[in-house]
Parts: C-alpha cells; structure tokens; sequence
C-alpha cells in the first residue's frame, strides 16, 4: 500500500453512547450543558453592552415531546452555526478561553473570562436525550437568523430564519423514554435548581412569571452577615450550621462561599470532607472531595472557585496545581478560624469539639497542627474530672526529690474496669490525677501530645506498681519488692505477679490490671476454643511479640494485721488461704478475668474457712 492521508472520522452516534455510559453519570446533563451555553451566550453580550441584563426561559411542549431552551445572548451568523455547532470539540467558548489555533481564535471576537464552557461537547450532549435536535439563531449585529438541524449520527440541515430578536432557542425533540422531561414541571425544575441555583441570569420554566433558580444568597454577598448565612445554609442543606465560616479571598487564589460545621456525625475516622463547588456560579458538583483536609468530615460548604478547571464531564475538578492551592488555603484558613475561636470562644469550641468528639481526636493522631489545636479544647476524664492536656499538665507537675530527669509526669489507666476503682484511690492523694485514656485512640492521643512537648520533658507512665515511683509518688508505699518464691507458688491461680510493700494499714491488698494482658488471655482462649483465621492469628501473635504482655499485679500490704500475721507463719498456714481470697476479690473487684483454677481455690478456701468455723462452733 502506499503511503497516504486520510483525515479522521468520528462515529457521532458512538460518541452520544460514550457521554451517556462513561463520560456523563447523570441522565439530565445535557441540561445543564444548554444552560451553560445559554450563559456564555449571555455573558458575550454583556461584554458588550453594559446596560444589557439577560435571561433564559425553558419551555415544555407535552404535545410535540420537546423542551426549547432560549437566551436574548450574542446569537451566532449561519457561518458561526456551520462552524461550530456541528464540530466536536470545538466550541466558541473554548476558542475564547485559548483553545484551538490562533487562526481560529481569531475568527471570533470577545472575552473568555466570564465564559463556563470549555470544551465544545454540551450541544452533541442533549442527543443523549433527543433523536432530533433544532438550533435557531441570530446574531445581533448580523441581519441573517440561521437555523441548523440534525439528527443522531444524521447530517446537519442549514437555513435560514425570519428570526427578528438576537439570541438563540435549542429545541429537543425527545426520545420516547425522555419524554417526562416534557411533561413534569417539578422534573425539570430540580435538574435547573440542581446545577443552575446560583447562576447570575434569572431562568424562567414555561413562561412563568418567578424565575427558577436563586440566584442571591448571603455567603455570595460581598459584606456577609453571619445569621443570613446560617439562614440560607438551613434553607440550602436543610441543616442548621454548628459554626460557619465565610471564604472570601483573592490571593494566592480566588475562592468565595462558605464553609460550615455540619451538626451531622459521621462514623469512624475515614469518611472525607465533602463540599460543593461552582464555576462562574454553575454547580460542578456536590460532592467535591480532597479540598478540606481528611480530618474535617464534619465539614460542608459550597465554594465558588473560578480558577479552578473542570473535568470534561463537568461532575468534578481537575486535581491540577490550582486546585492543591485551593486546598491549602482553605486548610490554612480552617485552622485560622478554630484557633481564633478558641482565643475569643473558648468554650463555644469545647462545644464543637465535644460534639465531634471521636471523629476529631481519632484524626488528631496523625494531624500535629490538630493536636496542638486540641490541647486546650479537648477534655479528658480524669480522677479529677473532665481536663484539657493543658489544665492536667498543670497538675501532673513532676516530684524534684524522685524526679530529676522529668518535668511532669502524667499517670494514666487504659482500662475501663479500673476507673472507678483509680478515682477511689487518687482521691486519698494530694497534687496528683490520673488520666481515664479508656477510649481506643485516647492513649495514642496523649501519648501523641506528650511527644510534641518541646520546651518541657514529659513522661506518660500508667498508674501500676511496675512504673517508677508510682509506688512512692502516688501509693505512698515503701519498701516494694516481689514476693517470696513459696508464696509466688502458693497464688500461682491468680495468674498474678505478687509483691510487698508497706502503705495504709486499713488495706490488705491492691490489685493492678494490665490491659494487654488481659487481652493476652482473652486472644488465648479464642485459640483454643474457636477457629480463627490464620491471617487473624498471626497479625496477634505479632503483636505481643513485639511488646510481651505483662501479668496484674498484686501487693500483699506487710502492715495489714491479717497478711502480716500470714507472711509470718507462711503459705503452708489457715491464714494464708485467707490471703489467697482477699487476692482474688481484689482482682475481681479490680475487673480482672479469674480464671476457673482460682474460682476453684476461692471455693476451696471458702469451704475450709467455713469448716473451720462451724468446729469453733
């Protein structure tokens, strides 16, 4: 074969397939694509004529199965129309805007700027709709109307109009399953309000009286009021606002809106902030996601972002260089906002804050500038009640006689079960709290925020006797040491470490729980008693073998008459079975597991104790 050109073919009926099944995720479109042509024709003439204003009316046809949609815009001359209607890709909105050659560019006249269209498709889009489309037109310096008509994959029929007013009407000619465009109101009403709500030309639907869509709202409005704002946000989301937050800025980027603090909770950490956004006022979608950071997804809005550049479906924004500065900004003006209104309102955003509680301190794990932000807003139960990092810094002031390497020490307890049980004990000590972390994330949170101490050293230690000078600073024990071998043996059920001390003489015995051990146990007995995946399996194994679980802890207060008397005859005496059941209740009581062995030693030593007893008797 030799070598020769042959100019590109383009299947018309194939690219409607393609609009409607990839490229487009909605049915009604091409509704907005007209609208949106209807605008820039608009916003043409008004480049124009100062004193021109504009509007666009849509009218259903039930009898003929059509909708026509019309503007009093620029027009087009019959060579714009045979141009340009039927070239694909190819719009005179996108050759303004520097699309094309500069021979092209050349051949029409006028400003892109205020222009939304880009990519010469939203006419082939309404064949996604109608067999049979129909364009009538006039230019307004031009003393010839045009009217071009064609069908799905057909081709175009070019003529003239006695039209006499400049502008343009569209005519759909329905398809038989989109024929209740044509018939019901409210359908089309919603498509218009959908994408057309805040577009600065009033549209009118079947030559009513009331435009369509909005158009004024207050977080459009150059002097925002914030109760017009909460208003509208309730009108338009049907939410009322926790606290809004109005945009307005020029540079680095142009953006205006707002954005709000939704009194919707979401579930878990993973769901992304959502806005919606527009472009010269035309909705590009409700559901923009990646603007607001990850941590936010309590956060809405809608945002007018001219910069910004549209996919060509026109349902989201390109993630290009403008639209990360877009992004920036808002992240940067969302932390401003949170910090101000926690220097002027504190407690208005404990309140947010509270109100979001796990979403945001679960965020706050990998966000620092959220943390920092939570220091001073996010309460945590405490032996002395409900604190802010910043308030139980405050009171965790570290003992200079033990302490000479820490500036504070922060005690906390993970475990559920012994929070009743710390905030009795602490509640004997002076100067000291204890953190209740007992959330999931809460440990990791404070330990976070004790790693981004700078300027003081902090150490986070967990009430139990195996931290050091827990025993001194906070039990007021002396003298800690582990039990004797014989009575290691001796309590051996309780799955317990045993230690002595000297404290108050009133308790024989305090019992520790540590929460990994625990879980330790419980992991245990899932293995041996039900069939757990082995992918399941080893992700626990791993786990405690990076950090072994270390046992409760109990100590045996060598002051207490009772266990004094038992340390001196030793665990072969009655008194010792005595002791083995005050151990017990005190780990029962702690909230620990007892296992069936020590149920069974508590049973045994009941029964000798009542034995014992009854000869007395």
């Amino acid at each position: 074969m030799s070598n020769k050109k042959v100019p590109f073919k383009v299947d018309i009926a194939g690219i409607i397939e393609i609009m409607g099944s990839s490229l487009y995720s909605r049915s009604d479109t091409p509704i907005r694509e007209l609208i949106q042509n209807a605008h820039d024709a608009i916003a043409r003439r008004k480049n124009q004529d100062l004193l021109y204003q504009g509007r666009i009316d849509i009218v259903q046809d039930a009898e003929l199965g059509t909708i026509t949609f019309s503007d009093d815009g620029i027009g087009l001359t019959p060579d714009e129309a045979e141009n340009y209607l039927g070239t694909l890709g190819i719009g005179i909105t996108g050759l303004l805007k520097g699309r094309a050659t500069e021979e092209l560019r050349a051949s029409v006249s006028g400003s892109g700027d205020q222009l939304i269209g880009q990519f010469g498709v939203g006419l082939f889009s309404a064949f996604m709709l109608a067999d049979q489309l129909v364009v009538e037109s006039k230019k307004a310096d031009h003393h010839e109307g045009v009217r071009w008509s064609a069908g799905a994959g057909t081709d175009i029929d070019l003529s003239t109009t006695d039209r006499q007013t400049p502008g343009t009407s569209v005519t759909l000619h329905l398809k038989k399953e989109c024929l209740a465009l044509s018939q019901d109101a409210a359908l089309l009403e919603n498509a218009i309000k959908r994408y057309a709500e805040f577009l600065p030309v009033p549209i009118f639907l079947n030559e009513g009286t009331a435009r369509v869509n909005l158009i004024n709202v207050a977080w459009f409005q150059a002097t925002p009021d914030t109760e017009s704002i909460e208003n509208d946000i309730a009108s338009y989301f049907g939410e009322t606002p926790l606290d809004v937050i109005p945009v307005r800025t020029a540079s680095p980027v142009a953006i205006e809106g707002v954005i709000y603090i939704s009194p919707q909770r979401t579930p878990g950490f993973s769901d992304g902030a959502i806005v919606s956004a527009t472009i010269r006022r035309m909705v590009i979608s409700r559901r923009i996601q990646d603007l607001l950071p990850p941590w936010a997804s309590f956060v809405r809005g809608i945002l007018e972002l001219p910069e910004c550049a549209p996919t060509a479906s026109r349902e989201d924004l390109v993630r290009d260089d403008q639209f990360q500065l877009v992004r920036f900004t808002l992240n940067k003006l969302l932390y401003e906002h949170l910090e101000k209104l926690g220097q002027d309102f504190p407690r208005r955003l404990e309140a947010i804050i509270n109100w979001h509680r796990f979403t945001i301190a679960g965020a706050a794990l990998s966000e620092e500038p959220l943390r920092e932000l939570l220091r001073s807003s996010y309460r945590f139960n405490t032996t002395d009640g409900e604190l802010t990092y910043n308030e139980i810094l405050q009171r965790s002031v570290a003992d200079p006689i033990v302490e000479s390497e820490h500036d504070f020490v922060i005690w906390y307890n993970a475990d559920r079960r012994q929070e009743r049980y710390l905030s009795e004990l602490y509640a004997g000590v002076q100067n000291a709290i204890c953190v209740h972390a007992v959330r999931s994330f809460e440990e990791s949170l404070l330990a976070a925020m004790v790693g981004d101490s700078e300027e003081e050293v902090v150490d986070l230690r967990t009430a139990s006797p195996s931290s050091p000078n827990f025993g001194e600073s906070i039990l007021n024990i002396q003298d800690v040491e582990e039990a004797a071998q014989p009575w290691q043996e001796f309590l051996n059920a309780t799955d317990a470490k045993v230690m002595l001390a000297s404290f108050r003489s009133t308790q024989p015995v305090m019992a520790f729980l540590n929460e990994r051990y625990e879980l330790a146990k419980t992991f245990e007995e899932l293995k041996k008693e039900a069939d757990i995946p082995s992918g399941f399996r080893r992700l626990i194994d791993a786990h405690f073998e990076q950090s072994a679980a270390e046992k409760n802890e109990v100590i045996l207060n060598r002051t207490h008459s009772v266990v004094k008397a038992a340390l001196t005859k030793g665990p072969q005496s009655p008194l010792a079975n005595v002791v083995r059941l005050l151990v017990i209740t005190a780990l029962n009581s702690a909230g620990a597991t007892i296992s069936n062995q020590a149920h069974q030693c508590q049973s045994d030593d009941l029964d000798w104790i009542a034995e014992l007893l009854r000869g007395r008797d």
